[in-house]
């Protein structure tokens, strides 16, 4: 993935707190906040997470985390907001830099893996089990994330099925890119349930080939 590369979508959230303790910035704990809610998630097994858990974290008080956000679901939507602005941001850069629609659309489940990859405690909100006992709200934001995935695997296909002459283009697309989304949502929920030990981007070029076969490119 030369031109899209998922580890600049790893580097805000993946950033270590600095030692010491001195008064953070304006804007600054809040990132603290969510660094420590992602951290927290990546540990396999872990439970419902509490603000008090979080507070303890973070060495503050459960008041001072309501200072910088409403509610814990709030603290969610700042995750999936991170989740959104990365991964879509690479959907849109690859729709401007990759003319092929399928190199885009292997390109497009490449990334999809390897953030959830490289975002263990990201990919835990992804699939729901972060959110089981959340908000409502925060799951059908969510599910709204895949539908955009989906979309966008759509009309790749289906710019590659004209292309090559499909009688039935749209509903080739539909139906493939369908398909294609479950896969990658059940490589990331296979990732999350096993303790982040079997690997989404696990044997990935045969994934491709099957689903994305490189005979079409």
């Amino acid at each position: 993935m030369n031109d899209v590369d998922a580890d600049a979508a790893s580097e805000r959230v993946g950033a270590a707190e600095g030692n010491g303790r001195k008064r953070p910035k304006p804007g600054e704990r809040r990132v603290q906040i969510l660094q420590a809610l992602a951290s927290m998630l990546e540990q396999p097994g872990a439970e419902r997470i509490t603000t008090a858990a979080l507070a303890a974290r973070l060495e503050v008080s459960e008041a001072a985390l309501y200072r910088h956000f409403a509610s814990k679901a709030q603290m969610f939507e700042g995750l999936i907001e991170f989740i959104e602005q990365s991964v879509l941001g690479l959907v849109n850069q690859l729709g401007e830099r990759e003319p092929d629609a399928l190199v885009r659309s292997r390109k497009l489940m490449t990334l999809l893996l390897q953030f959830g990859e490289k975002n263990p405690g990201m990919t835990r909100v992804m699939v729901g089990d972060a959110l089981v006992f959340e908000n409502e709200r925060l799951q059908q934001r969510m599910n709204l994330f895949f539908d955009k995935i989906e979309s966008a695997f759509r009309q790749n296909l289906r710019e590659a099925a004209v292309m090559t002459g499909a009688v039935t283009p749209t509903v080739d697309a539909q139906a493939d890119a369908s398909v294609i989304t479950a896969f990658c949502v059940g490589r990331l929920q296979r990732y999350a349930r096993s303790g982040f030990k079997r690997s989404p981007s696990e044997s990935l070029e045969h994934s491709l080939a099957l689903l994305l076969p490189a005979a079409h490119l």
